[in-house]
C-alpha cells in the first residue's frame, strides 16, 4: 500500500508564503504544496507598493515574487481570492470561504497584519486612502497622479515609513502634501527623536508640511469628495485625498479561534511562536508580520513588519516544518527609498532602549551612518546614502560587544576596524 503524500498548506499570498513554498520545493519536498491567499493577485512583494511601482518608475509585474506560470512549474497548488474562515486543528483542516475543505500535515500561517483604521467621520469619502494591498497602490498611484496635474492637496495621517514614503512620492507628482502627527517627530516610536527630526528635515526642504501633536478628528467633503481635514487643534487643511498611514496590526483572528498562543500587546501582539517560527501546536508554524517570534539573539519576543523578514522568515519556516533544526535568528533589517535618499537599518533600538546616538559622517550631506547604543554595545545602525556596510553594521549588533563611541564616529577608522572597547 502506497502512503498518501504529505500536505503542507500555506496561508497567506505575500513573500513570506511564496518564499516558503519555493524553499519547500528546493530543499527536496515532493509533497502537495498548497497556497491559499485571499487576493486574486499573485503574491507579491511590499515595497515596490510605496515605493518604485507607487513613484511611476517600476511597473505592477515587478511587485510579484514570481511568475504566474512559476507555481504551475513547481507543482504549488494555489487558491487565490479564497480566504481561509476557519482552521480545525483536531482534524486538521483549514476550511475556504467557498466551503472548501483542505486536510493538512503542517500548516503555515503567514497572514499578515491589516492597515489600523481611523474612526472619525468621513472615511467612507471617495479618495480616502490606506495602502496594504496592491489594489490600494493601483487606486493610490491613480489619484497622486491626478493630484500632481491638478495642484491637489494630499493629508496623510502619520509619519511613519510609509506615510513619509507616499508623502515623497506625491511630491514627486507635483502634489502639495501635510502630513499630520500626534508624535514631535516623524518615525519618533522607531528610531527617537534624535534622527526623527532628520527626517522632519528632509522632507521640509521638499515642501511638504508637517502639524505635529495633532491628530485627524474629520474628513469633511461634497458629493462623496473630499475637500478638507480637520485636526483636533481646530485647523482645517485642503484636502482633496488623504490617506490613513497610522500603522498595521497583526491578523491574528484566525489562530485566536483556533486556540492557538499569541504574543501580549507590549511584544507587539501577533501569533507566539518560539525560534523555530513553530506556534503552540507543532504542527502550525507562522511567519512574516503576523508572528511574533522568541529571538535568540536578543533574547525576547519580537514582531517585525519588514520585507527582510518575510523574506527570510519564509524560508526557515518551510525548513522547520521539514522537520530541520532552525533557529531564526537573523536581524531585524528594512530599508527605504525618500527622494534622493536611500537607508538601510539594523537592529532593534526603540526610544527608551538607547542611552546614546553616534554619528559617523555628516548629516547636514545626508550621508552618514547612525548608531545606537547602551553602554557602548551597538544596538542597531542606519545607513543613509552610504551603501555596502550593512553586514558590518550588523556585525556589531550580532556581537553586543562595547565598542569605542569616538572610533565609531570617526570616519577616518574603518568601520570593520571598530574593536570592542576593554
Amino acid at each position: 500500500m502506497v502512503d498518501a503524500p504529505r500536505t503542507f498548506v500555506i496561508v497567506g499570498g505575500g513573500l513570506a508564503g511564496a518564499k516558503a513554498a519555493e524553499t519547500l520545493r528546493s530543499e527536496g519536498f515532493t509533497g502537495r504544496v498548497i497556497l491559499v491567499g485571499d487576493e486574486h493577485d499573485h503574491p507579491y512583494e511590499r515595497p515596490p507598493l510605496s515605493k518604485g511601482y507607487l513613484t511611476g518608475k517600476e511597473e505592477r509585474d515587478s511587485a510579484y515574487v514570481h511568475e504566474p506560470s512559476w507555481y504551475t512549474g513547481a507543482g504549488i497548488e494555489l487558491h487565490l481570492g479564497q480566504p481561509v474562515t476557519a482552521i480545525d486543528r483536531a482534524q486538521k483542516a483549514v476550511h475556504l470561504s467557498d466551503g472548501t475543505t483542505i486536510r493538512y500535515d503542517k500548516l503555515l500561517l503567514a497572514t499578515g497584519a491589516e492597515p489600523r483604521r481611523l474612526d472619525i467621520p468621513g472615511t467612507g469619502l471617495a479618495d480616502v486612502h490606506q495602502l496594504r494591498r496592491l489594489v490600494d497602490a493601483d487606486r493610490l498611484r491613480s489619484t497622486l497622479a491626478s493630484l500632481g496635474r491638478d495642484n491637489g492637496h494630499l493629508v496623510i495621517a502619520g509619519a511613519g515609513w510609509i506615510g513619509l514614503e507616499v508623502a515623497a512620492a506625491a511630491r514627486g507628482y507635483g502634489a502639495e502634501v501635510t502630513v499630520v502627527e500626534p508624535e514631535p517627530t516623524p518615525l519618533h516610536r522607531v528610531i527617537g527623536p534624535e534622527l526623527g527630526q532628520f527626517f522632519r528635515e528632509l522632507h521640509a526642504d521638499r515642501g511638504v508640511r508637517f502639524r505635529f501633536g495633532t491628530r485627524l478628528t474629520e474628513i469633511t467633503g461634497q458629493d462623496g469628495l473630499v475637500l478638507a481635514a480637520r485636526t483636533d487643534d481646530g485647523d482645517e487643511h485642503p484636502a482633496h485625498a488623504v490617506l490613513i498611514a497610522i500603522g498595521a496590526a497583526p491578523n491574528t483572528a484566525l489562530a485566536e479561534a483556533a486556540g492557538l498562543d499569541l504574543a501580549d500587546r507590549p511584544e507587539g501582539g501577533g501569533i507566539a511562536v518560539d525560534a523555530a517560527l513553530r506556534t503552540s501546536d507543532p504542527d502550525i508554524h507562522a511567519v512574516g508580520d503576523v508572528a511574533s517570534a522568541l529571538h535568540p539573539l536578543l533574547g525576547f519576543r519580537l514582531r517585525v513588519e519588514h520585507w527582510a523578514n518575510a523574506l527570510n522568515g519564509g524560508p526557515a519556516a518551510a525548513r522547520a516544518m521539514l522537520g530541520q533544526d532552525v533557529s531564526y535568528d537573523r536581524i531585524p533589517y528594512f530599508y527605504s527609498d525618500q527622494y534622493d535618499l536611500g537607508m538601510e537599518y539594523s537592529g532593534w533600538a526603540p526610544p527608551g532602549s538607547y542611552d546614546q546616538v553616534v554619528l559617523r559622517g555628516d548629516a547636514g550631506k545626508r550621508q552618514f551612518i547612525a548608531f545606537w547604543l547602551k553602554e557602548r554595545r551597538v544596538l542597531a545602525g542606519m545607513n543613509v546614502n552610504v551603501w555596502d556596510v550593512t553586514e558590518t553594521v550588523q556585525q556589531l549588533v550580532r556581537s553586543g560587544a562595547p565598542v569605542d563611541p569616538e572610533a565609531l564616529a570617526d570616519p577616518a577608522t574603518p568601520l570593520d576596524a571598530v574593536v570592542p572597547s576593554p
